[in-house]
């Protein structure tokens, strides 16, 4: 009889850890990262204000290419396409790169890299902007890891 308790007890044991690595893994599924911008932000349809947005993927397990953005509220601020993007560095970091317009507009936020990753998410943009892009000087901006961070300052 205590023996087929110790293998339930096991069993618990490994269903109760085998839970918290599946739970430990949930954010890096969805790349869900939070970025704090010191300075407005253009982004495909829209200028972000200055302040901290959660960035997840809306479907990991069946889109990667789309993105949503949080308020601190947690209110969904925009859900955008975006492509696969490639980078030669792996980080521990957030990576965000923004490209600022000869024009003093808010830069635009061109692509993000979730901590650990050479692929990223290039936003897509309508032509007109685009072609801004082209024109603007872009800058790989460092945040911290997945759970917090700062770019633009």
């Amino acid at each position: 009889m205590k023996i087929n308790k110790l293998y339930i007890v096991i069993g618990l044991i490994i269903a109760f850890c085998t839970f918290f690595e599946l739970a430990a893994r949930a954010d890096e599924a969805n790349q869900e990262t939070i970025i704090t911008f010191s300075a407005p932000v253009q982004i495909p349809g829209q200028v972000l204000p200055a302040g901290t947005y959660r960035f997840k993927l809306a479907e990991p397990d069946d889109d990667q290419d789309l993105v949503r953005i949080f308020n601190v509220k947690g209110n969904v601020v925009a859900t955008i396409d975006t492509v696969a993007a490639e980078s030669r560095d792996v980080t521990d970091n957030t990576v965000v790169t923004l490209a600022a317009p000869e024009t003093g507009e808010p830069a635009f936020l061109v692509k993000w890299f979730y901590p650990g990753n050479t692929v990223g998410h290039e936003f897509v943009y309508p032509k007109q902007q685009e072609r801004q892009i082209a024109h603007a000087t872009q800058e790989a901006v460092g945040a911290s890891k997945s759970t917090g961070g700062a770019a633009g300052n």
